[in-house]
């Protein structure tokens, strides 16, 4: 019989079978470091949970192989979670065991419903604040309960019962309890600090084997953890309680949700420690909604994706799902052959882990990053709820307060005045709503009767409390000899304030675009396009707003930019005010040298100024590509068919250079753009004027060096100012295509 090679497998499969062999040198060493961490912290966390020791293992057992074949995050690892350990404490003191198992059967249905539902992100938009703050509280509760074990006593019913006989349980610390467990914590935080050698067998592992080894070794008399004879024997199936049907309910949702969300953050946090394929976070909802229907029926712990694991699965060199599957593998086995090894544990060294783990959980570099974001008060009021009432109390008064703290932030406007030369400027920013009225009624009352004011709105709603409040007190200060000049930013909420009309409607107001895009003088008022020269003059009024609002936001870009003067791009566009180089370019300080003039022209002289500009542009600054911009409805165009208007010598003049643009329009081929011929005659000549001057610049000395050398190319561009669209000379095609369409041959 031939035995088949790779070479008689179909080319998918065999591709497959070498990646899988690539990658499993990796995944093999990664899933042990993993088995390595995660039996002790899922001993611990059953202990915790007040569930049998053996659920923890078969909960690490099924979230390795179940959902890491299953879920949509590679190389998340999944398994008990310390997270849970609250509720499912509070399920098995309520329900029994049994019926948590249940419990979790049914979350882990709801978690499928929910990932085929495919609105597994939905779970992202709750706050970090309350997430940190509701592990926060878990991480202290287990402390708080742990202490009492490591000390010798038993826990209390709830945390601040806890805290309040702590002190005493510290008088009445048992020794041998207290030592064994102390020396576990002291383990656990001294690991992290060894050399790195020391460091590749995990800190968990090494304290609860280390401590259990001295135990035995010294034959100390310690209550150990109690294992039956056969761990895959279950004994039971999952049952639904007799009654109080409405807390079961509240228990499967509450797992339901807190897995789903602590493993879709974990998801995503893990997405942010590796190159690899990005996390599918429905299929990860499907994947642990299944982990969870089977650990619950086969008498095991709610299962989540796991930080800790996973980041140590990607540490360690992972590659694909293999190494979470294997590590649920390793768990197996070792259950099945060392379960004896297990029963020599201490339940003080448990306590002792449990107590680090928890600790833990109160990440101080959360903490400090929730404050920055100003959300410590969300924080702290999770926290505080899930320790002094319970989890999902402290998670919807988080919850709560999160909207409360949003709500104020929409609704709460920016408000100061100041001088404006012999007037004032009162500057309202945000969402002007009632919140802020006692704010706004208290600046408008500092304005001295009289006075010349210029009221700047640039707010993204103006409710009908705050309209009010401005158009009376305009009414007011007018009549009593002021001024008050209204200018608006985005949409003209008050554009007739004193009419007592709000603008509510977009639909009924000019569209603006927003100011930090299109600053233009005629966006100051209630002025359409046409009724420019109406505007207040552009200059003084746009410098004072580029002082008040600009000039902080570019000072870091311009800072750099002081000593260095490095663009990429010489720019030749004509001078028309309608042709905004920096915006058909999206192109910031220090990008462009741009240099304007009439037509866009390159006067074949070799001393005026065109010729300098780009002499230096190639031959000091270096730029890589010289760009050529004519437009629609050029005036220089106009007047070399029409004729220059009278009175226009140095014009005409000027226009002399644009002689071989005439000549190349007559004769040669019409160009196109976008596939038509402009239907004007000016517009058909623009097109030719872009590659007549891209022709004088060929012959520029230091262009023409620049090119043989490589170093450069040209670039012809044509802007439809009624279209607002941008086409590229295609030299190959003929033709000026579309920029968002260009085949990429740009150079000239």
């Amino acid at each position: 019989m031939i035995e088949p090679t790779n070479q008689d497998l179909p080319p998918p499969t065999r591709e497959r079978l070498t990646a899988f062999r690539k990658n499993l040198k990796h995944d093999l060493p990664a899933s042990l470091v993993v088995f390595l961490v995660a039996v002790p912290l899922s001993i611990g966390i059953a202990f915790a949970s007040g569930a049998p020791i053996a659920a923890g293992l078969v909960a690490a057992v099924v979230g390795g192989v179940v959902a890491g074949l299953l879920g949509g995050s590679p190389l998340q690892v999944s398994g008990p979670a310390a997270g849970l350990t609250v509720i499912v404490a509070e399920s098995i003191d309520r329900f029994g065991w049994t019926t948590t198992c249940a419990i979790t059967v049914l979350a882990g249905l709801l978690q499928v419903l929910l990932g085929l539902s495919r609105i597994a992100r939905a779970a992202l938009a709750i706050s970090p604040a309350i997430v940190h703050g509701m592990l926060a509280g878990i991480g202290l509760t287990i402390v708080l309960a742990q202490l009492h074990v490591v000390l010798g006593g038993a826990t209390q019913t709830s945390p601040v019962d806890n805290l309040l006989e702590l002190p005493w349980q510290v008088i009445h610390a048992q020794g041998g309890a207290t030592a064994v467990g102390l020396l576990t914590i002291a383990l656990l935080i001294l690991w992290g600090r060894l050399p790195a050698a020391a460091r590749l067998v995990p800190g968990p592992l090494a304290a609860v084997l280390g401590v259990t080894v001295l135990t035995v070794v010294t034959g100390m008399s310690l209550e150990r953890v109690d294992l039956p004879d056969n761990l895959l024997h279950i004994g039971f199936v999952p049952a639904m309680p007799d009654g109080d049907w409405a807390a079961f309910t509240v228990a499967v949702v509450t797992i339901a949700l807190v897995a789903s969300v602590e493993s879709l953050l974990s998801s995503v946090a893990v997405d942010k420690l590796h190159n690899g394929p990005r996390a599918n976070l429905n299929r990860e909802l499907v994947g642990q909604g299944a982990a969870n229907i089977a650990s619950g029926a086969l008498g095991g712990l709610p299962v989540t994706g796991v930080i800790v694991r996973s980041s140590t699965n990607v540490a360690s060199g992972a590659r694909t799902r293999v190494s979470a599957v294997l590590h649920g593998i390793w768990i197996m086995l070792f259950v099945v052959l060392l379960a004896g090894v297990l029963r020599a544990i201490p339940l003080a060294v448990l306590a002792g882990l449990l107590v680090y783990v928890g600790a833990k959980l109160v990440d101080l570099n959360h903490l400090r990053t929730v404050r920055r974001h100003g959300d410590l008060l969300v924080y702290l009021v999770t926290l505080l709820g899930v320790l002094g009432l319970d989890l999902m109390s402290g998670v919807l008064l988080g919850v709560g307060v999160a909207a409360l703290l949003t709500l104020r932030r929409l609704l709460w406007a920016g408000i100061r005045v100041e001088r404006d030369g012999e007037g004032w400027r009162i500057l309202v920013e945000g969402a002007l709503a009632a919140l802020s009225i006692p704010r706004l009624v208290a600046v408008l009352g500092t304005i001295p009767r009289g006075a010349t004011v210029t009221l700047e709105l640039a707010v993204d709603y103006l409710d009908h409390a705050a309209f009010d409040t401005l158009s009376t007190w305009q009414q007011a200060h007018e009549s009593g000899g002021g001024t008050v000049v209204v200018e608006e930013f985005g949409h003209p909420w008050f554009a007739r304030g004193k009419a007592g009309t709000p603008t509510v409607d977009k639909g009924a107001a000019r569209r603006a675009m927003p100011r930090w895009y299109a600053p233009w003088a005629w966006q100051r008022g209630p002025a359409v396009v046409p009724a420019q020269r109406s505007a207040p003059p552009s200059v003084v009024l746009g410098t004072a707003e580029y002082e008040r609002h600009v000039a902080r936001l570019l000072l870091p870009t311009l800072s750099q930019l002081a000593d260095v003067h490095a663009p990429s791009t010489l720019f030749l566009t004509c001078g028309d005010a309608r042709i905004v180089p920096n915006v058909i370019t999206t192109s910031g300080p220090g990008e462009l040298f741009t240099v304007r003039n009439i037509g866009n022209l390159v006067p074949a002289d070799a001393d005026g100024s065109v010729a300098a500009a780009v002499e230096f542009a190639v031959g000091t600054l270096g730029v890589r590509e010289i760009a050529v911009c004519g437009h629609s409805s050029c005036g220089a165009m106009k007047a070399l068919v029409s004729g220059p208007p009278a009175g226009a010598p140095a014009l005409r003049s000027w226009l002399r250079h644009a002689s071989p643009s005439l000549e190349r329009s007559r004769t040669r081929p019409q160009l196109t753009v976008g596939g038509q011929v402009p239907a004007a005659e000016w517009d058909r000549l623009a097109l030719h004027n872009v590659l007549a001057q891209l022709d004088r610049l060929r012959a520029h000395p230091a262009v023409a060096t620049a090119l043989t050398r490589g170093e450069l190319r040209l670039i012809g561009m044509y802007f439809d100012v009624a279209a607002a669209r941008v086409y590229l000379h295609d030299p190959v095609a003929g033709e000026f295509l579309p920029a968002s369409v260009h085949s990429g041959r740009l150079v000239e």
